[in-house]
């Protein structure tokens, strides 16, 4: 589903996919972060969102 983007569902919304250019580029610029920041904050806490936003010290949603 996560490689469909006319298929945006619940699962895109809870989890980043930082093996798609798309999903780093726009969660980057969500949290205001590099790509390789975002990167760096899933590998420390996994693929959730909530998690990573509360690693980098941003908000979630």
């Amino acid at each position: 589903m996560a490689d469909d983007l006319t298929q945006r569902g619940l699962p895109d919304q809870r989890r980043i996919n930082v093996n798609e250019d798309w999903e780093v580029r726009d969660w980057s610029k969500k949290f205001g972060v590099t790509p390789d920041q975002l990167r760096a904050a899933v590998k420390a806490v996994g693929v959730m969102a909530k998690d990573v936003a509360k690693y980098l010290g941003k908000p979630y949603p």
